[in-house]
């Protein structure tokens, strides 16, 4: 089973409804650039060296972003999908004639939905499933973490407040935390 690094931290943000309490955040140990993720794909008894794998993986990159350029969704069977949305400025136009794009829109972001059907679901509460939690403040002291898990069949706290609400730290792109770090 996938081990999954956290630590506790506390929410220091002290304007957030969850000040002071303690939440669960990712603790990631490296960030794979793609020629690292190309030769790990080639370890795994590919018939493709890493250049090859790299060459895939770059012209995917590329194509991802043009397809998403045409207003045009991209689902990887077996991942998910990634579309495009758009960040509207705060008062949009007043008429719909007077709407301006140079002025009306604020961004356009990337946007990625985990696969949902059964076989492949990876979306949060079932990718949390698959997963190990290891608290690394316990794995550092050497002691074992015996607290209920929220996941796979051992690990640790999880969850936060139990609320099936995301209560992680802010780490990675994540914005949904009352973390506030």
């Amino acid at each position: 089973m996938a081990k999954i690094l956290y630590e506790v931290k506390q929410n220091t943000n002290s304007v957030s409804s969850a000040f002071g309490k303690w939440f669960a955040i990712i603790k990631n140990l490296e960030t794979l650039n793609t020629r690292k993720l190309a030769a790990h794909i080639s370890e795994h008894g590919s018939i493709y060296t890493p250049d090859v794998v790299y060459g895939v993986l770059e012209k995917f990159r590329s194509c991802l972003i043009e397809m998403l350029l045409e207003s045009k969704k991209v689902k990887i069977d077996g991942l998910g999908t990634f579309y495009c949305t758009l960040e509207n400025q705060k008062n949009g136009a007043v008429k719909k004639d007077e709407f301006n794009v140079g002025k009306h829109l604020k961004a356009l972001h990337i946007r990625f939905l985990p696969e949902q059907a059964a076989e492949e679901n990876i979306s949060s509460r079932e990718f949390l499933k698959k997963a190990e939690f290891i608290n690394v403040e316990s794995l550092l002291k050497g002691e074992s973490d015996d607290k209920p898990a929220g996941g796979g069949a051992s690990g640790g706290n999880t969850s936060g407040s139990g609320s099936g609400q995301n209560t992680g730290g802010n780490q990675g792109g994540g914005s949904h935390e009352p973390i506030g770090d």
